[in-house]
């Protein structure tokens, strides 16, 4: 009986061993299932991304009104007929 206790004991250090600090060990596991959480947050960001950017290009194939907003705003175009007013910030002054 003493050895089967003395037996039982040798395994359950060994698969603690093997738990804690050998291949696959929990604290290892742990980590990547972090990473896999932080992946996932990261796919979802660029997921939302490529949603708008999927709108915006199918807003600017479909219609001219996205592209003339698109001109006005970062090319600084006008109409013709309209007068272009520039005024100057307050933190120039």
């Amino acid at each position: 009986m003493r050895w089967l206790l003395m037996l039982l004991l040798v395994l359950l250090l060994g698969l603690q061993y093997r738990l804690w600090l050998g291949e696959g060990n929990l604290p290892a596991v742990w980590s990547l299932q972090e990473d896999i959480r932080a992946q996932k947050a990261v796919n979802a960001e660029l997921e939302a991304r490529n949603q708008a950017l999927k709108a915006e290009v199918k807003d600017l194939k479909q219609g001219l009104s996205a592209m003339e907003e698109r001109a006005r705003s970062e090319l600084g175009m006008i109409r013709r007929g309209e007068t272009f007013f520039l005024l100057p910030d307050d933190e120039r002054r």
